[in-house]
């Protein structure tokens, strides 16, 4: 049976577990349209990424 050799402080059992959290997602505004959008990904109103056309926009409904 694994028997650890020494005992884990709290302190660094807490450092390993700061990783763990859930963090809130990040968005940014779009330069061109306003809208807010997650940062590296496609602006799904315009279509467009890094200032290039890359979807058909959508209409409005």
């Amino acid at each position: 049976m694994a028997v650890p050799k020494s005992k884990i402080t709290r302190m660094k059992r807490g450092f390993r577990r700061s990783h763990d959290a859930l963090k809130q997602a990040v968005y940014v505004e779009d330069k061109e349209s306003g809208e807010l959008r997650r940062p590296h990904h496609i602006d799904l109103k315009s279509g467009k990424y890094n200032g290039r056309q890359i979807l058909e926009p959508k209409g409005d409904f």
